[in-house]
């Protein structure tokens, strides 16, 4: 490559970079609010692990927990080491956990306590003398929303939030988002007053797995589907995020929640716009962020609410094999709550792509089985030259995306039955990471949080994805208060109310059963 193209600010190492060597975060340190918690403990410090023992981290990757703990630093090692016995997906070696070990440090303290961020931040000092991290720091709030603001407050008053020069800060915060869009705009006028736009990273983890990734490669790197991928061919899609289990210990959380502000408001939204965005000018943040965004602008919210969506709460019934409270039964939850532990909702997208094709997104708890996956369900072809008898037993063609928990994509097709007669019949073409490629796939948040140390942020919504989330479900939660009325009830183990049934029928369709 001539010296003149390259001075015009092309890297041939970039360019043209080995892409089977990983890509590795550069010197820095995390510090993790929250420690105490199940996400932490059953997902973030086995993530941690997972990606030293991949050697995705730096030699002297450091990480501090912050907790109201009266803990010394090996204490907090001790509870990082059971976590990651137990819960990495990686096999556990020796040698890493050593290296990872000697850059554990913890901090005690409580969110308002002036001192122990005083204390934090000479631990970071110290870390950057010690182990090399170079002034490079990530805050992960693994906190509910009620503490940013102070946390915030106490990261800017410690000098925490500003780098010096040539070295950055940035906060990862996690969802809810807020819990309607008012409180959503307050959220982030408090965390960006801290730090700039480009440095906060709002985790939804369902963007992080592999699958959802897959689709963005099986629409633009196939001629196959795109052609087919519109209002002229698709008739229907279907989004859902189904749960086998109950709320468990979280009721504190959940009960005046619902299952909509839980999921559809971020994950299913999100899905949406991955499944109906046009082609980005490249997959780059700003790129894909711009093209989400104008999806979610154009989702419209059917005027007749009752028609077009529905509430559920799951009953008492049989699970596995194992009887099962209802969710009014459930410890911490009110005996007359109408918290919904199942929503559907049908949206309809004001684009030429997507003129008169409806989206149905669902979720809930005590459902069949867990699965989450995006069904583009295609249209009857217009003319079947087969006797009627022939093709009774055909359905329609779909485009199945299986997000979790058998990653991988499934074709369905009609096909002639072996045999004397014409018989056309479906059958499913499938596809599975699994038996596809020898490498598993990284658990979402080993991804997200290489993708935070790596400055990397197409994947993370900013507060406009947010916001406009919120202006799509506010109506919906708003009709729903008006109304007044308890969720329908349905028993567990069970596809959800009646009412969700219902609202496809209207429509003349219904529920894939996953």
């Amino acid at each position: 490559m001539s010296p003149a193209k390259v001075a015009a600010g092309s890297n041939p190492l970039r360019d043209h970079r080995d892409k089977r060597l990983p890509r590795i975060a550069g010197p820095c340190s995390l510090v993790l609010f929250g420690v105490t918690g199940d996400l932490a403990r059953k997902k973030l410090l086995p993530a941690i692990y997972d990606l030293a023992n991949r050697g995705l981290l730096p030699p002297g990757f450091s990480l501090i927990g912050f907790a109201r703990r009266d803990w010394a630093d090996q204490d907090f090692g001790k509870i990082v080491y059971q976590s990651v016995r137990e819960r990495a997906r990686t096999a556990f070696r020796e040698e890493v956990w050593r290296s990872l070990a000697e850059g554990i440090r913890f901090v005690p303290g409580s969110f308002d306590d002036e001192p122990a961020f005083d204390l934090l931040a000479a631990t970071v000092r110290e870390l950057d003398e010690q182990r090399g991290t170079g002034g490079n720091h990530a805050f992960y709030l693994s906190i509910p929303p009620s503490f940013f603001a102070t946390v915030c407050e106490q990261l800017e008053r410690s000098g925490l939030s500003t780098p010096a020069d040539g070295s950055w800060r940035r906060v990862v915060i996690e969802k809810p988002f807020g819990h309607d869009l008012a409180s959503a705009r307050e959220l982030n006028a408090i965390v960006e007053k801290v730090f700039p736009a480009d440095a906060v990273f709002r985790i939804d983890h369902y963007l992080g797995k592999e699958t959802v990734q897959n689709l963005l490669a099986l629409r633009f790197a196939n001629q196959m589907f795109e052609p087919v991928w519109n209002a002229n061919f698709v008739d229907h899609v279907q989004i859902t995020m189904a749960e086998d289990i109950g709320i468990g210990g979280r009721a504190g959380y959940y009960d005046g929640i619902g299952a909509a502000r839980d999921v559809i408001q971020n994950h299913l939204l999100q899905l949406l716009a991955l499944t109906a965005m046009e082609e980005p000018v490249s997959f780059g943040a700003e790129g894909l962020r711009l093209e989400k965004e104008k999806v979610l602008s154009a989702v419209r919210v059917p005027d007749d609410l009752a028609r077009c969506t529905a509430r559920g709460q799951y009953a008492a019934g049989w699970q596995g094999g194992e009887e099962v409270l209802g969710y009014l039964q459930e410890q911490g939850v009110a005996e007359d709550s109408r918290t919904e532990t199942y929503a559907a909702v049908r949206l309809d997208l004001d684009t030429r792509r997507w003129a008169g094709v409806p989206f149905y997104l669902r979720t809930g708890k005590r459902l069949g089985k867990r699965v989450t996956e995006i069904a583009v369900v295609f249209k009857r072809a217009p003319h079947l030259p087969f006797a009627h008898t022939a093709t009774e037993e055909l359905g329609q063609n779909a485009v199945v995306i299986r997000v979790q928990p058998d990653e991988g994509v499934t074709l369905r097709f009609g096909a002639k039955v072996p045999g004397a007669q014409m018989e056309v019949r479906d059958v499913t073409m499938d596809f599975g990471y699994g038996r596809s490629f020898t490498e598993s796939s990284p658990e979402a948040y080993e991804r997200l949080i290489l993708d935070v140390l790596l400055g990397e942020p197409p994947l993370f919504p900013r507060h406009e994805e947010v916001e406009l989330s919120w202006e799509i479900l506010d109506p919906i939660e708003r009709f729903w208060e008006r109304k007044g009325a308890a969720p329908e009830q349905y028993p567990s183990g069970g596809w959800g109310p009646s009412g969700a049934d219902d609202l496809m029928r209207r429509d003349g369709r219904e529920w894939r059963l996953p």
